[in-house]
């Protein structure tokens, strides 16, 4: 199963530590990893068919602190599609003039939709397919960018149909919000004052986050599998769709994770 990880915040903010920790899942995730960071109306895109833990792309993710708003990343895990560049998450398609970026885990059986010539996939996995149809079914409930409430209702209506084909876990944004959707597996985490220091469970690593933040800052990460020791990370529940913007979700979950990891 692939690997997701996606980060929303009120204020821009480099990804070096959470994603120190998410690169090491390649050691069982060898298909190819991409990230994609929001500057603005512009996107940062980087992706690579090696694996996370011997790309030389990734290795400049982890030393170079690229701040943002928004950030979605993803390592690969081959269930359908060939490993290659074009099948490489997360994808970047433009809608309503903005640039939008999706990543998936899962694996989607006999979904096959109807496409028309705005949004087609240029390579042949599940998720590629899945990204161009919820944006061309956006484009037909909407004549231009809605609020960010009204594309988390129109998004929730789309999720369902697909999900039904298997598992559905992604994450999504246009630089406003971040939409993550739990199927199977998806996990998140609110950082905010009071900050303390966390530990990655995959790598050596500790960082006291209240050493580099303000009392304003907030940040949300979201994840399949917990990426620290000693935080209190939230489970999806299955079929959950959760809307991040300025660093929280604007709804508040109805169950908490079993247990801190």
């Amino acid at each position: 199963m692939c690997q997701l990880l996606g980060m929303n915040a009120n204020t821009p903010t480099d990804i070096v530590f959470s994603f120190t920790g998410f690169s090491t899942r390649a050691e069982e995730h060898k298909d190819g990893f991409g990230i994609a960071f929001f500057e603005g109306p512009g996107v940062r895109c980087f992706v690579d068919h090696q694996s996370a833990n011997s790309s030389p792309i990734a290795e400049m993710v982890r030393r170079y602190p690229i701040k943002s708003d928004n950030i979605v990343a993803h390592i690969r895990k081959a269930t359908q599609g060939r490993v290659a560049l074009e099948n490489t998450h997360p994808f970047v398609r433009e809608l309503w003039g903005r640039y939008w970026v999706f990543a998936h885990n899962g694996d989607l059986k006999d979904f096959r939709p109807k496409l028309h010539a705005a949004f087609r996939p240029v390579g042949d996995t599940d998720s590629e397919r899945a990204f161009c149809w919820l944006l061309q079914e956006l484009a037909k409930n909407h004549a231009s960018v809605p609020s960010v409430t009204d594309l988390s209702d129109t998004l929730r209506e789309l999720v369902a149909p697909v999900a039904r084909h298997g598992a559905f876990n992604f994450v999504l944004s246009n630089g406003q919000a971040l939409w993550a959707h739990g199927s199977t597996k998806l996990h998140y985490l609110v950082r905010e004052h009071p900050f303390r220091a966390a530990r990655l469970q995959d790598a050596d690593v500790t960082v006291d986050f209240a050493e580099h933040t303000t009392p304003r800052d907030r940040v949300a990460i979201v994840v399949t599998e917990p990426l620290t020791a000693d935080e209190p990370w939230v489970a999806f529940e299955a079929g959950q769709l959760l809307t991040f913007a300025d660093g929280a979700p604007l709804v508040t979950p109805k169950r908490p994770f079993a247990r801190h990891a």
